[in-house]
């Protein structure tokens, strides 16, 4: 079994301990979880949409504005139904320098533009080579990601001493907050054994909010991180030069921001998929992130993509539908137009406690099980794209996991080409290859071959082999080259069609002495057999 095989059976086994069966049917009791699942959500995304709106120093109705239109167009037009999209940590990391340098309206300008380049992601149907990327690389951005999210929770246990600076907490407001934080976790943890009529992390942050704010408890609320009350967004072209200049600018940070959004996107539309034992739209994903930041970025928002953690909130509270994310986009606005001051007394612990629980689920805890069981590349890049997601962003860490990879992948495939000889009763030599012949097995062919003791006429039967790219025709042209500077004849047999389209392709390149049919075995010059071919 290999390391996808394995990996696969060991997180399905893992995640049936805690995912619900997914129900196809709308009805009036999966509307209910529907409506309760989104309000949750809604309520775990308040705080991270003001986070990250801090994160690209701007305004934080511009995070929420970007969660609430970003939220909802994804729900309605995406790939998969019950995920949830919003503004990111990943997307705002990137925003900075550009707000700092140049001002938010460029960043305005650099979300339609992403929205743009996604479109052209979905048109051209870009989203199928998320499949190029190794079930290890998954792992670890799953785990990354977890890690991320685990120490992006940190930030809430500050707050402020008298003399204005970001302190620690300390002593009693620390086991305050340490002890409201379990309480949460113990709730989410003990709900679903008791009743699934109300969804877990939902109740959790009721019961913590009550307390807190019975009690008049002095810990940090959703209002000290900053006031949410707003209206509806407006309708506004960037205030941007139109210009080669400003399109220098805002390219790279749109081409940037644009590929993280749909990797994030793609990798948790997987996620999801495996969750619920279901296929999603790659493609249909990638026009509605698109369609997404295209509005976002005419309506004062700061873009986003999918979120790994709301939507396992989603899922895991019983959001099956599209509703579920309609849903929570729609209180997220209700929460900025009427009920603000509501929502500002939640107390942060509670949804401090709510995504600790959303790591713990996140987290594929059987990578500690199979380390030491898969090949220990597959390990070396699972171990490398989480430290990678950690330090620095997710596209930075998916791209190397798909280089080493496929490097990888690429030397193993060059130490398998080999050759079986024998000689026919005519006194031919016959080669018979077996593996691919490519850049990296190149060496290795040429290695099997022995032009100055063959004697005059040479068979490369590639029954078994392929030709697969511009190295491995220069390498069969040297070879031709090297028999007929040693006055002898070199065949080609059984080649695949595929094998005889790139050769015809490379005709006037690739000089070899006679292409065997393979059916027949009928030997006809190389031309004669191209020309053959082409009517």
């Amino acid at each position: 079994m290999n390391v996808t095989e394995f990996a696969h059976k060991e997180t399905a086994e893992a995640g049936r301990e805690w995912a619900l069966p997914h129900k196809d049917k709308l009805t009036a009791g999966q509307v209910k979880t529907e409506i309760l699942s989104g309000l949750t959500v809604a309520l775990a995304l308040v705080p991270e949409a003001v986070a990250f709106a801090f994160v690209a120093q701007v305004n934080p109705l511009v995070g929420l504005y970007a969660a609430f239109i970003v939220g909802l167009i994804t729900a309605v037009l995406g790939g998969r139904p019950g995920m949830i999209s919003g503004a990111t940590g990943a997307l705002a990391v990137v925003m900075v320098s550009l707000v700092v340098d140049h001002g938010v309206e460029y960043l305005f300008a650099t979300v339609v533009l992403m929205g743009i380049l996604q479109l052209l992601a979905g048109l051209f149907r870009l989203g199928k080579f998320i499949r190029l990327i190794p079930y290890p690389v998954m792992m670890g951005f799953v785990n990354g990601l977890a890690i991320v999210i685990f120490l992006a929770q940190f930030s809430q246990f500050k707050t402020t001493n008298a003399a204005g600076e970001t302190v620690w907490m300390t002593g009693a407001p620390l086991m305050l907050m340490l002890g409201l934080v379990g309480l949460t976790m113990l709730v989410i943890y003990i709900m679903p054994k008791i009743t699934r009529a109300i969804p877990a992390p939902l109740a959790a942050i009721l019961t913590v909010s009550s307390i807190v704010i019975g009690f008049d408890l002095e810990v940090p609320r959703v209002g000290d991180m900053a006031s949410i009350a707003g209206g509806l967004p407006d309708f506004h072209i960037p205030a941007v030069p139109i210009t080669l200049d400003t399109l220098e600018i805002i390219f790279p940070y749109a081409l940037i921001l644009a590929a993280i959004g749909l990797i994030e996107s793609l990798l948790t539309l997987n996620l999801a998929n495996e969750m619920l034992e279901k296929k999603g739209g790659a493609s249909k994903e990638c026009l509605a992130q698109g369609t997404a930041n295209l509005v976002t970025g005419f309506f004062g928002g700061m873009g986003g993509c999918a979120m790994i953690g709301q939507s396992i909130i989603n899922l895991k509270s019983g959001g099956r539908h599209r509703l579920s994310g309609i849903a929570a986009a729609l209180f997220l606005l209700a929460f900025i137009l009427f009920a603000s001051p509501l929502i500002e007394q939640i107390p942060l612990a509670a949804l401090v406690g709510v995504m600790f629980m959303v790591v713990i689920g996140t987290f594929a805890w059987n990578t500690f099980r199979i380390l030491h069981r898969i090949p220990r590349h597959d390990a070396f890049v699972l171990i490398l794209v989480s430290l990678i997601t950690v330090v620095s962003d997710l596209a930075v860490a998916v791209v190397a996991g798909v280089i080493v990879a496929a490097l990888v992948f690429a030397w193993e495939a060059s130490q398998k080409i080999y050759a079986r000889t024998e000689i026919n009763e005519k006194g031919s030599k016959i080669y018979k290859l077996d593996g691919p012949l490519f850049f990296g097995s190149v060496e290795s062919f040429m290695g099997l071959f022995d032009p100055a003791r063959d004697p005059d006429d040479v068979i490369v039967d590639f029954m078994n082999s392929r030709v697969v790219d511009h190295s491995a025709l220069q390498a069969i042209d040297s070879l031709a080259e090297k028999y007929e500077a040693a006055g002898k004849k070199l065949h080609l047999r059984h080649l695949s069609p595929d094998c005889r389209k790139l050769l015809h392709k490379a005709r006037k390149m690739v000089e070899v002495s006679v292409i065997e049919d393979p059916h027949y075995g009928v030997a006809v010059d190389y031309e004669g057999r191209l020309a053959e071919e082409t009517r």
